[in-house]
């Protein structure tokens, strides 16, 4: 599941250029990970071909559709309140037609159409080019659903349109789906089984990224170390292929060395690992091309063996520590950041402190700390009674939280005194006269805008930090400009 889920992004409706279409007006709001916003661009190139222009007025829109996320309750309660403000707005325009699409769409399926009276169709991530049809049924007056989930649709024959970029960093999407059975996660129920996509396709997509003027991609999947193309088919069919097939496959240090090469200016970083999948070969590679970000997010969700085993997490402390050791060795000035989840079924003080042992030793930069939160359909409900209070799990959740402010501050003050490359992505939040930006580490910079623009690669003086952003002085272009 190893996901991040901005909040600041939450509930964004996505804008396309406008082009002649059919008149017909298109509104999508996106819920969750990356990859849900990822998908909204994928669906609004396919209903772009079919006419439709997106506006950002619920009012004005003939089609509202909700991309959601099923990875905590918050999140499922959040798309329901959604859909009552639309059910409001439905009562003036009649005409105006609302899907649920992504994750909780899996999940709930036609139960949707019962509880939801509003909702007219549901589509699952693997639906999405059965869109057009599924929108002929519903104006024909019949619900739609289509939440079949398939073993080999990646997109990638469809070119995503680019929605609310900043036109310098953009997300390509490289495999779909989750093998990992963590027993506390839905996505291998929402989003099927794990499949990559051809390596070809992914550098022309980055190509004509490149050409349109964008610095940075990151590379997604819900876990991208085990991206493996053989040309075709599902990871867990690979022990079948051939022997030619096997070896001429790609794996994922392959495709990290494609795409460096390809574009030496251009920063690639991806996300997400997952330990148990993070193979050697991909750290030398990161070490060997400077374009690859020196960042890593590597979920660990907990520092208790016993704990890891009851979340089916295939690798145990030390096998972690083996893989920070790793990166440390041959990446120096790499930074790390955690997912965790405290307060998991039958979690002891013990088992807790084995947590707050392994942030110690590891330092990360950052974190995504959530307190457990039971999701119906995966193991952990069916097999574990969520036992620890919820006053434990919040106090639990503050001392990690607690001592993840520590180390990110311990990591910010590092970068005091020396100059780092920025890449400017934006203006400041809190001051129009500064921009914001990051440094290879994914650590946010501020620093005076002087004659500097979006899009620019500068050398960035470090005076000063928060435990979470730096704040500097720019002395001029990086090589990379």
């Amino acid at each position: 599941m190893e996901k991040i889920i901005d909040e600041k992004q939450q509930g964004n409706s996505l804008v396309m250029e406008p082009q002649s279409g059919n008149g017909k007006k298109l509104m999508i709001e996106s819920y969750g990970c990356q990859m849900n916003f990822s998908d909204s661009e994928i669906v609004a190139s396919i209903l772009a071909k079919e006419g439709f222009n997106t506006t950002q007025s619920l009012e004005e829109a003939d089609l509202v559709l909700i991309n959601t996320c099923s990875i905590r309750d918050k999140a499922e309660q959040t798309v329901r309140k959604r859909l009552e403000k639309y059910n409001a707005v439905k009562k003036i325009n009649p005409g105006m037609k609302v899907g649920v699409l992504g994750c909780m769409a899996e999940r709930l399926k036609a139960k949707f159409l019962e509880e939801e009276k509003i909702v007219d169709l549901v589509v699952g991530p693997d639906a999405y080019k059965d869109l057009p049809n599924l929108i002929n049924e519903v104006e024909e007056g019949r619900n739609a659903v289509n939440v079949i989930l398939s073993k080999d649709e990646t997109y990638g024959d469809i070119s995503p349109v680019r929605l609310q970029s900043n036109g310098v960093s953009a997300f390509v999407s490289i495999t779909r789906g989750c093998d990992n059975m963590c027993t506390f996660c839905v996505v291998p129920f929402t989003r099927g089984r794990e499949r990559s996509r051809d390596p070809q396709s992914i550098l022309e997509e980055v190509n004509d990224l490149a050409a349109k003027g964008f610095k940075e991609i990151t590379l997604l999947g819900q876990n991208v170390d085990s991206y493996l193309w053989y040309g075709g088919g599902l990871k867990k069919d690979f022990k079948n292929a051939s022997e030619i097939q096997k070896a001429t496959a790609t794996n994922f240090a392959g495709l990290l060395k494609l795409v460096a090469e390809a574009h030496p200016k251009m920063r690639i970083r991806f996300s997400t690992s997952n330990p148990q999948d993070m193979t050697l070969d991909v750290i030398e590679t990161m070490a060997k091309y400077p374009n690859i970000c020196r960042y890593i997010h590597l979920p660990v969700q907990s520092g208790s063996d016993r704990i890891l085993k009851e979340m089916n997490r295939l690798h145990t402390r030390e096998e972690y520590f083996e893989l920070i050791d790793n990166i440390r060795k041959l990446m120096p000035d790499c930074a790390i950041s955690q997912d965790m989840i405290t307060g998991f079924p039958t979690e002891t003080e013990e088992d807790h402190q084995d947590t707050l042992s392994l942030m110690e030793y590891v330092k990360y930069d950052f974190g995504f700390m959530f307190a457990y939160s039971e999701r119906p359909g995966t193991m952990a409900a069916r097999k574990l009674k969520d036992d620890v209070p919820e006053e434990v799990k919040k106090r639990r959740l503050t001392e990690i939280v607690n001592l993840q402010q520590e180390h990110s501050h311990y990591r910010t003050k590092q970068f005091l005194g020396k100059t780092v490359e920025v890449l400017i992505e934006k203006e400041s939040k809190k001051s129009n006269l500064h921009w914001s930006g990051r440094t290879t580490q994914n650590t946010v910079a501020v620093f005076p805008k002087e004659n500097y623009k979006v899009g620019d690669f500068v050398n960035v003086k470090i005076n000063d930090c928060t435990s979470a952003t730096l704040i500097g002085e720019a002395v001029g272009y990086s090589e990379n400009n």
